[in-house]
């Protein structure tokens, strides 16, 4: 089991920058893809970054160089560091978990609450 918290979302104007936290929980002997989505209102939940269990990051093409992920595994944490944020990245963004990274949604196991973005122009 994975328990996934996620903070740091809320409100900013365009071309702002935003750092989402996401605290995990699991067996400290166990080993997951972790990774970020973000779905929009009306839209698909898309993957935005994922990490593989060896520490190499898998960016969607959208968000390679604009977003950051990183993490601390002594503290079982992640980030998503957002900058020069625009309207379309107005969503709710969720911390996930995975055996696998396979860069969809559909397949994910474990889901964050989520934490909303608002970005206004």
């Amino acid at each position: 089991q994975v328990q996934l918290v996620e903070s740091g979302g809320g409100s900013v104007q365009s071309g702002g920058s935003l750092k989402l936290s996401c605290k995990v929980s699991k067996n400290p002997s166990a080993h997951y893809c972790l990774g970020w989505f973000r779905q929009a209102p009306g839209k698909e939940r898309e993957m935005v970054v994922q990490i593989e269990t060896d520490g190499s990051v898998l960016y969607a093409d959208a968000f390679r160089g604009r977003f950051t992920v990183s993490q601390d595994n002594s503290t079982n944490m992640l980030w998503l560091q957002l900058v020069n944020l625009n309207a379309g990245d107005s969503a709710a963004y969720f911390c996930a978990a995975d055996l696998y990274c396979v860069g969809a949604a559909a397949t994910v196991h474990y889901w964050g609450q989520g934490t909303q973005v608002a970005v206004s122009s």
